[in-house]
């Protein structure tokens, strides 16, 4: 929210090239208590004492000569093209109040003035300018606080994926379908299959080669949502010899409770399981 000492310390910028006016419209703003007030009878010095202040109002004269307020607005937008220009527009003229809108004005006053309608007008426009800043301050912290997050996330999943690439030979996950969505490490390369083979449809070649009943329980143990370790697996290859894989899992959910996959590491345990199978020798 905006308070009130947010509004009356607002920086004000008063342009008219009638003394008389702007004495006035000081001494009208002051009594009511803003504190920071800038004025010019110059009418080709607003922009650039825009560019250095960056007024959260600017009240600004049609009529005056050698460049009127039009012209003045058309400077403001180069000024801040992108930005919200709180352009609050003074004229005697009613037919340049639709002109002065289309012109980039946010409000207009008429001459002479109502002191009462110009202080709310006044009023209204700042409140409206600082809670425009401050939503786009609070966008700018957002916007850094995502890049800061995404920054962390993209460096732990890289430490994560070199933690199993140690750990293991490959890191998988799978979506509520079974269907793998992220693979890191040589596992085609290991299985020279596709790697939906391991647990989804498989032609009947593939299936005479691995071990149905070492599946059927991984299988289960996933259908149930059950969290697995080491599971170890097996199949033959062409030649008669067998592979192994170790695999590990844990089911993922979301914020809601959903189930939306697994993920897990394994590795290719072949050179374990043979040493095992040998029989020792004296």
């Amino acid at each position: 929210m905006v308070s009130t000492a947010d509004i009356f310390n607002a920086r004000i910028l008063v342009v008219d090239d009638q003394d008389a006016n702007v004495r006035l419209l000081e001494q009208m703003l002051r009594e009511a208590g803003y504190q920071s007030l800038t004025s010019t009878m110059d009418p080709y010095a607003v922009c650039a004492l825009h560019r250095a202040n960056h007024y959260d109002l600017i009240l600004l004269d049609l009529q005056m000569p050698g460049m009127d307020g039009f012209q003045v607005m058309e400077g403001l937008k180069k000024v801040d093209p992108d930005g919200y220009v709180p352009i609050l527009v003074i004229t005697a003229q009613p037919g340049h109040k639709l002109r002065a809108l289309a012109s980039g004005a946010k409000d207009f006053v008429a001459k002479p003035f109502d002191l009462v309608e110009v202080k709310t007008r006044i009023h209204n426009m700042l409140e409206v300018r600082l809670l425009y800043k401050k939503l786009e301050q609070y966008n700018e912290v957002l916007e850094q606080k995502v890049q800061e997050r995404t920054a962390e996330l993209l460096e732990s999943e890289a430490r994560f994926r070199r933690l199993t690439e140690l750990a293991s030979d490959w890191y998988w996950e799978q979506d509520e379908k079974g269907t793998f969505t992220r693979v890191y490490g040589p596992v085609l390369e290991m299985l020279g299959i596709p790697l939906d083979s391991l647990l989804g449809e498989i032609t009947e070649e593939q299936a005479v080669r691995w071990n149905e009943a070492e599946r059927a329980v991984l299988k289960a143990n996933m259908a149930a949502r059950r969290p697995f370790l080491d599971f170890v697996f097996s199949r033959s290859d062409a030649d008669g010899s067998h592979q192994y894989f170790q695999v590990s899992g844990e089911p993922m959910f979301d914020a809601t409770g959903r189930f939306t996959g697994y993920r897990g590491v394994g590795r290719d345990v072949t050179e374990i399981m043979r040493d095992i199978a040998q029989p020792q020798t004296a």
